[in-house]
């Protein structure tokens, strides 16, 4: 099984659990101490995951454990060279252009294979899913939320530029004036409002979460595997009206020119 096939030293480095049932997969963040933020090795385990996944699975469902999804980045990553043996934001700056740029590429398909069509994904969030979270949120193909959710796409307010997928499912979403307004804000957008912006399919009371996301993943886990894939597989190239990888490598350049002034800056260090 593709439970037991992922390495279980990266997975506990990445604070990512991952159970498999039938045909649901369900991939939890499991840091709720930390409010479930993320490091690289978390995109790494996500990443070996999307890989491992054996055919059977038609549903993933991911989730953060604790009261949040996932408050985004790892405060760590913006003030050391290395953290937990992967490379900070400084750590990146002093990489060779191609090196970094494949760096955060591989930290990309964390992200982008729960886009692919072999599998319906469902992002059950509660809490805060903050700059790293809201993309990580974006990613799935359908959003499930407790009605204290909130997002928040911070990175442009600290310097950086959302570079982990969300760019194009946030305009396909809610279109370009309010990705814009979204991004360069930071503001909070509450539950209520997600549903009206189309970012969400669904807000249901905090303690109905699971139950609704259960019901939602026997839905679309009910047609055959093959005619799920293959409806996936046209609404993707209906959507797809930009080359996602052209749009992952536009993100890669800019937040690699972000992190490089940002580690220049005198307080840096």
């Amino acid at each position: 099984m593709a439970e037991s096939m992922v390495d279980a030293d990266l997975l506990d480095r990445g604070g990512v659990g991952l159970t498999i049932r039938g045909r649901r997969a369900t991939i939890t963040l499991n840091r709720p101490d930390k409010l479930n933020a993320q490091t690289p090795h978390t995109w790494q385990a996500l990443r070996e995951i999307g890989r491992c996944l054996g055919a059977e699975v038609q549903v993933v469902v991911l989730r953060g454990a604790g009261r949040a999804f996932s408050a985004g980045l790892d405060r760590r990553l913006f003030n050391a060279a290395e953290v937990d043996g992967a490379p900070g934001l400084a750590g990146l700056a002093r990489r060779p252009t191609e090196q970094a740029d494949a760096e955060i590429a591989g930290y990309q398909q964390g992200f982008s294979w729960l886009r692919e069509p072999d599998r319906v994904t469902i992002a059950a969030v509660r809490g805060h899913a903050i700059g790293a979270g809201f993309q990580l949120a974006l990613a799935c193909d359908l959003r499930v939320v407790a009605a204290d959710a909130s997002f928040r796409m911070a990175e442009t307010g600290l310097g950086l530029v959302p570079d982990l997928g969300g760019t194009l499912p946030l305009v396909r979403a809610v279109g370009y004036a309010r990705a814009v307004e979204i991004c360069l804000t930071g503001r909070e957008i509450l539950a209520d409002e997600a549903l009206r912006l189309g970012l969400v399919n669904a807000v249901v009371e905090p303690d109905r979460l699971e139950v609704a996301v259960d019901e939602l993943a026997e839905a679309v886990a009910r047609p055959p595997i093959g005619a799920v894939r293959e409806t996936l597989a046209l609404l993707v190239q209906a959507d797809e009206a930009v080359d996602p990888e052209q749009q992952l490598a536009a993100e890669r350049a800019a937040q690699l020119r972000r992190i490089a002034e940002l580690v220049a800056r005198p307080e840096s260090g």
